[in-house]
């Protein structure tokens, strides 16, 4: 008895479970969410008051922390933001940008600037009652380049949108060294909506009657969905044959047709026991011609044929998709990304017709309109594709200087960066050593071309060609998408929303 008394008082055993108690309290009352338990700041708050002798200390109240605590961390945070700013004269950095709604219906337009797959927030406006033309969305990236300083900014990465394309044109007038580049995943975003488009507009009209089907099983799997998630006792059947949940894609998302034919593909066998039980028949009388329809549908084999064909011979685009949408700096990567998938595409539909090669017809359109004379320059810069083992690849692959579209295209690139006449001579000196070997023969420079990061390269071995590798480890460094732009509301939402500000 007095061994435990020793040892309770002795770790304060009771005082522990009281604050425990307390803490919990806390998340319980306010329907606080448990990972902020995760937190490292969670625990090093406790942590310090426990080490301090902080007698009759009071955490701070509702207008500490909504006003001068807020304001102190902003200043910290910018300290923080110091030493990457000061890196953007040497490493260049991009200004990506998306538009959003939020929940009061109010169009904020963010602006981000981002270098070697490290976004920043720069600013988000509020665009209510403006007319969002292509001078309004120039004059509001031309305010954000000069934020950063215009020398530092390489590229603007927006959506291809008619209006934003034209702001970005108005920028390189402004700006000639600065580049409009079209986003890569909202590219291929609209390349897969033109193929499973349910109507004919301009902006699809490349995709023949032929593509129709789609969006009937389309239209056919979202009738399905609403039926069974509409009503609460079908819903429970569901859940009784399927473990898997009916996933609700709002039509934003990328790829939204695609992931929800691949959920169905993976919940098929429970919908065909479902519709073939006893419950499934007692209970279709309440609206016995689409249940029926449900049924028939969901039990035709050539139905499902078509659901895997569609999956099929739209995965190569999906899969581009879902590697592309990430922060990573990948410039110098998507033109081969872009060269490779159009190899797949015509080369699996070769001799086809119909709405295989139509997909293909319509994927090199928006490759086409995405294809930029930037990406060919960091095409052209990237080491790996000089190298003899990726040479061999291919019998018919050729150096990067030998490919008329990508010399005219970097030709037109350099002349923009190095307006200068002696330094863009200097720097075309620069390349045609680079890309014929000419300084770069020695054996560990020829190897490590195909081993090692491209950045890793132009640092060891491209000291000798100063213009270019200035240039090459700036490029190296960007992004060739704005998703980090649209994850950043999701981010807005959860510190900005009804809920969090009346806790």
């Amino acid at each position: 008895g007095l061994g435990n008394t020793a040892i309770v008082k002795a770790f304060n055993l009771k005082i522990r479970d009281q604050l425990h108690a307390e803490i919990a309290r806390m998340f319980y009352s306010a329907g606080l969410p448990f990972h902020l338990a995760r937190n490292p700041y969670y625990v090093s708050s406790y942590t310090f008051s426990a080490n301090q002798s902080i007698s009759g200390y009071i955490p701070p109240g509702y207008n500490l922390l909504r006003t001068t605590l807020l304001q102190n961390e902003r200043e910290n945070i910018e300290i923080l933001l110091h030493s990457i700013k000061l890196s953007w004269h040497e490493k260049g950095l991009s200004i990506v940008s998306d538009g959003w709604t939020d929940a009061q219906r109010r169009p904020l337009i963010n602006f981000m600037g981002v270098v070697e797959g490290a976004p920043m927030f720069l600013r988000a406006v509020n665009c209510e009652g403006e007319y969002k033309d292509k001078w309004f969305i120039c004059d509001l990236i031309s305010k954000s380049i000069l934020e950063v300083g215009p020398y530092n900014v390489v590229q603007v990465v927006i959506d291809n949108a008619p209006v934003c394309k034209a702001a970005g044109f108005l920028i390189e007038t402004q700006y000639p060294h600065i580049f409009w580049t079209p986003c890569v995943v909202h590219t291929l975003n609209l390349a897969l909506k033109n193929i499973c488009a349910d109507k004919h507009t301009e902006a699809n009209e490349v995709v023949s009657e032929e593509c129709n089907w789609i969006s009937t099983i389309h239209g056919d799997v979202m009738f399905i969905k609403n039926f069974i998630m509409n009503h609460s006792i079908r819903l429970a059947m569901f859940n009784e044959f399927i473990h898997l949940k009916m996933l609700s894609i709002a039509e934003t998302r990328f790829a939204s047709v695609i992931v929800m034919l691949k959920r169905f593909k993976l919940v098929k066998h429970g919908l065909q026991e479902m519709v073939i039980s006893e419950k499934w028949s007692c209970y279709r009388e309440d609206d016995p011609e689409k249940a029926q329809f449900v049924k028939e549908t969901v039990l035709n084999d050539l139905w499902w044929d078509k659901i895997e064909h569609l999956i099929s011979f739209t995965n190569p685009i999906y899969e581009m998709l879902r590697l592309c949408d990430m922060d990573m700096p990948m410039l110098h990567l998507v033109y081969d990304m872009w060269d490779s998938m159009k190899k797949i595409l015509k080369r699996q539909y070769i001799g086809m017709k119909g709405s295989e090669m139509m997909s293909s017809l319509v994927f090199i359109l928006w490759w086409n309109k995405s294809n930029t004379p930037l990406h060919c320059l960091a095409h052209s810069l990237n080491p790996r594709y000089y190298s003899l083992s990726c040479l061999n690849e291919a019998s018919n692959r050729q150096p990067l200087h030998q490919d008329n579209e990508i010399s005219k295209e970097r030709k037109n690139c350099l002349k923009r960066i190095f307006p200068n006449n002696e330094e863009f001579r200097a720097v075309q000196v620069e390349y045609a050593k680079f890309s014929g070997c000419g300084i770069f023969t020695d054996s560990d420079s020829m190897i490590d071309r195909g081993k090692i990061d491209p950045k890793h390269w132009w640092l060891l071995y491209g000291s000798s060609t100063t213009l270019l590798q200035k240039l090459a480890l700036k490029l190296l460094g960007q992004p060739f998408s704005s998703s980090c732009a649209e994850r950043n509301w999701s981010t807005y939402s959860f510190v900005h929303s009804i809920k969090r500000n009346n806790m």
